[in-house]
């Protein structure tokens, strides 16, 4: 799984951050979404999905043949 975070989409939610809080992170000055990692673990997996449904704005890209 490879993951892509599209900033400029990002409206600072954090619902992502909530779902998966050892992938991804916000900035302190805007709250816009980091990536702490951009090929998570099987063990995030779920939780990485769950984010990127939930984002609503679409800002996060999964990719699963990584």
């Amino acid at each position: 799984m490879k993951l892509t975070v599209d900033q400029d989409k990002c409206c600072g939610a954090g619902a992502c951050v909530l779902s998966a809080p050892e992938v991804f992170d916000q900035r302190d000055e805007d709250g816009i979404v980091t990536l702490l990692t951009a090929e998570p673990g099987s063990a995030h997996h779920a939780a990485v999905r769950e984010a990127a449904a939930m984002c609503p704005t679409a800002a996060i890209g999964v990719s699963e043949s990584g």
